[in-house]
């Protein structure tokens, strides 16, 4: 069975659809990896420390919540 061809919504190329491709459906491959080498730049270092501290702050609300005593 052919792949569907499909019109990428970025460059307006037409690409071969594949099952195993990574990204969104509506892009080409270049369009996809382009796109995931600048929003990589743009994090920064901040990221992790970022992700760190949401973590944490998800880890305690989940705690008080299960654990919580009803008085």
């Amino acid at each position: 069975m052919a792949s569907p061809i499909r019109i990428c919504s970025i460059c307006s190329e037409e690409f071969e659809l594949k099952p195993d491709k990574p990204g969104f459906a509506n892009r080409c491959p270049d369009c996809t990896e382009s796109e995931s080498q600048s929003s990589s730049d743009a994090g920064g270092s901040k990221k992790p420390q970022a992700d760190s501290e949401l973590n944490a702050a998800r880890r305690t609300a989940m705690r008080d919540l299960l654990y919580r005593r009803d008085n």
